[in-house]
């Protein structure tokens, strides 16, 4: 057990500052609370470090991906599924690909900004097919902080009156691009649902935040702050209270436990000198990604705790989901030959599809949407990989640049992401032989489909391939087998992972109550994916945003009620 020494305590001290982590950080500095947050990477702002207005030929691998930014170059995204020093293993067999950001904001500087709430049947999933486990709150709980959030963030869209796709408060939507057109004109007679996008890029000025000016760059860093980030959006908040700490660098070991068996605070490794550092807090709130807090929990060993901190029932690291993946692209014909034009837009799509079909006449029991991508936008590099596949007279100088001006523009393509169950077969634990560069116990994964998810994703590809034969366009590639998983991407892949610390009413199978509150230490809280009971075909991160939301005004109540 490890005690701590008399010094300057804070009233929260709060691990990562994505998503969760930064929603903590500015609901509780405005809640009164003196706050200090620790990142384990680089500093990062947006309106200095972002690359969005850059050529690719600025730089010497044309804006290819590197060991740093596996996305590209000039990408806002520090990290990826291998970062020096910093290792993880997975159990014989068995294949995850875990991705990390190292920098102030973590994910949310280069993440789609797909903002999705999740509808009142993916909080009862157990209840409508046996599988997995119903949430501990139901959509009335959570749908206040959305709503709250829409106004806040600012995200566009259109209000359709669909069930699980809930309606928001949503600023006006991109209009459609040509080859969206197109797309929604085959959805329509496929009887495919196809609505405006819901993303959180600003389509009007908001909050001091201007509007987007469509340059299309926003993996790269919105340096005049229309998109949402945490960087953009949540610290400076938190930093203007004058409440808020800001400690970089700091690679968080494990969290402490003072005499009473209550979260002490943290240690950490300053990244920069190498020494390890003690943080006190009356309070800890740990959002490092679903996967980095359970490894927190998982090595915070002590006498009370010897399995890991707030893991008495064992579900520390258990349940670990990520979305299904799979993806088409095709050849359009009459696309090609277009008109030049700029069609870069707010970022990515401006349509999509949400979960459309009645899972009872299906073969898999739960749903996926459908994000579609092409078009004329600004070329970077790589944008004619694979051009050998369609119809060319290739060549080398000007009869290539002659092709290229022809079918640029005339593929399409689809992505699924869909919900995968919970499944026993896939958890991360500590290996017990790995460290990192700074001594730290590393994750094993564990990682299992299970034939629901094959299944699911065998039907995207057919519905993909089904849409482009509607558009008068040609798959060029084969219909995946069984044996090659109908496509289905490596988990870890889709960067959606959630669960391993989830919330439920049982103190037996689960490792937070429904306030994401510790059922065996009170004043330790998650605030990042890691609370989730299922996945939901919808990208996470509104509704991880909504319930930092919710957990930061239970927190501030219970502090100012004076119980934490």
């Amino acid at each position: 057990m490890f005690f701590l020494k008399r010094q300057q305590q804070y009233d929260v001290c709060i691990v990562g500052s994505g998503a969760g982590g930064g929603m903590a950080a500015k609901q509780l500095t405005e809640a009164g609370a003196e706050v200090i947050l620790l990142e384990a990477g680089r500093m990062w702002d947006n309106a200095t470090d972002s690359a969005m207005f850059r050529w690719a030929y600025e730089s010497p691998r044309r804006g290819a991906s590197t060991p740093e930014r596996n996305f590209g170059e000039f990408h806002a995204g520090l990290g990826g599924w291998s970062l020096p020093g910093e290792p993880y293993t997975r159990a014989p067999g068995d294949s995850f690909d875990w991705f990390r950001v190292r920098q102030l904001g973590g994910r949310t500087n280069h993440w789609g900004r797909i903002s999705l709430r999740y509808g009142p049947d993916d909080f009862t999933a157990r209840s409508r097919d046996g599988l997995g486990d119903d949430w501990p709150i139901g959509y009335d709980d959570i749908a206040p902080y959305y709503d709250i959030l829409d106004r806040m963030v600012g995200i566009h869209g259109t209000n359709e009156g669909l069930r699980n796709a809930p309606d928001g408060f949503f600023q006006p939507p991109p209009k459609p691009r040509c080859y969206e057109l197109l797309i929604k004109d085959a959805c329509d007679e496929l009887g495919v649902t196809c609505i405006p996008a819901r993303r959180s890029v600003l389509t009007q000025p908001l909050n001091g935040r201007p509007a987007c000016h469509y340059c299309g760059q926003c993996g790269r860093g919105c340096s005049i702050h229309a998109n949402f980030s945490s960087t953009n959006v949540l610290i400076p908040p938190a930093m203007n209270t004058g409440r808020l700490r800001l400690v970089t660098d700091a690679m968080v070991r494990e969290v402490t436990i003072d005499r009473n068996g209550l979260a002490g605070g943290v240690i950490y490794i300053d990244k920069k000198t190498g020494r390890e550092e003690i943080v006190r807090a009356r309070i800890v709130v740990l959002a490092a990604s679903a996967c980095e807090s359970a490894r927190l929990l998982l090595n915070s060993t002590s006498s009370l705790f010897p399995d890991g901190l707030a893991n008495s029932s064992g579900t520390v690291g258990k349940y670990l989901t990520d979305s299904t993946g799979s993806d088409v692209a095709g050849f359009i014909p009459k696309l090609m030959d277009g008109v030049p034009h700029n069609e870069d837009g707010a970022g990515g799509m401006h349509i999509y599809t949400p979960w459309w079909l009645d899972n009872s006449t299906l073969d898999f029991p739960r749903g996926y949407h459908i994000e579609p991508w092409g078009g004329r936008g600004m070329p970077s590099y790589g944008f004619m990989g694979g051009i050998h596949r369609y119809p060319t007279g290739g060549g080398y100088g000007k009869s290539l640049k002659d092709d290229y001006r022809r079918y640029y523009g005339a593929t399409v393509g689809f992505s699924g992401r869909g919900e995968m169950i919970p499944n026993e077969d896939s958890y991360c634990e500590i290996d017990p032989s790995t460290v990192d560069q700074w001594g730290i116990p590393v994750l094993r994964f564990h990682f299992k489909w299970s034939e629901h998810e094959y299944n699911q994703v065998k039907h995207m590809q057919e519905t993909f391939r089904a849409i482009i034969a509607e558009m008068g366009g040609e798959v060029f590639s084969p219909m995946p087998t069984r044996e090659s998983g109908y496509g289905i991407l490596t988990g870890g892949r889709i960067i959606h992972e959630v669960g391993v610390t989830r919330m439920g009413n049982s103190t037996a199978t689960s490792v937070l109550n429904s306030n994401c509150q510790a059922h065996d230490v009170k004043n330790l809280f998650v605030a990042d994916g890691g609370p989730f009971v299922s996945q939901s075909d919808k990208n996470p991160t509104w509704t991880i945003l909504a319930l930092a939301m919710r957990t930061s005004e239970f927190i501030a109540a219970e502090r100012n009620g004076g119980n934490l």
